[in-house]
């Protein structure tokens, strides 16, 4: 089954360390250079199409910002919806919110509140899975909305921050994990 391990090692292998960003002491992974290069492009979105195509879905929640580019990609492949979860303020229709902390402050994430449909199947993906502040945001707006989150899927997890604790018993994938 696919993906095989050498298509991750050559997808990890692209991924690039900037130190100090965004702020001093923080090690940021770049996936730029696998977005700028279409093969590898391509192999990141075959990884989340191989995960889901057999399986029943009725849309893609995307969270902003590196999130759209994966989930709008594997959205289209897939051709089910296109979920976008943006930033308060972001979104010009009528929205639906959660507000959540971050290890560094507070912030709001909005969807428009026709997005999702009662009991919707609903994958939601991001590039990395950090402190999971985000992404369990984006998970308890699709479940307010009525949706039922299937998995949250990302490109890849930085597993020493612990994210997966903040996201509960729901189902997580990381194509590339950082231990």
């Amino acid at each position: 089954m696919y993906p095989y391990r050498s298509s991750l090692d050559r997808l990890k292998k692209e991924i690039r360390d900037v130190p100090d960003f965004p702020k001093p002491g923080v090690l940021f992974k770049d996936i730029t250079p696998i977005l700028v290069d279409a093969q590898l492009f391509r192999l990141a979105v075959t990884v989340f199409v191989e995960r889901y195509q057999r399986k029943t879905i009725d849309k893609i929640a995307a969270i902003d910002a590196r999130g759209f580019v994966f989930a709008g990609a594997v959205a289209h492949v897939l051709g089910v919806g296109l979920i976008l979860i943006r930033k308060k303020g972001k979104l010009p229709y009528k929205t639906i919110s959660v507000d959540y902390d971050l290890e560094y402050g507070h912030n709001t994430l909005e969807m428009h509140v026709d997005s999702v449909k009662k009991d919707e199947k609903v994958i939601i993906i991001d590039d990395v899975l950090a402190t999971g502040g985000t992404a369990g945001a984006a998970a308890n707006l699709v479940e307010k909305a009525g949706g039922k989150v299937v998995e949250l899927a990302f490109l890849l997890e930085l597993t020493f921050l612990n994210g997966r604790e903040r996201l509960g018993d729901r189902p997580i994938y990381a194509a590339i994990e950082y231990p």
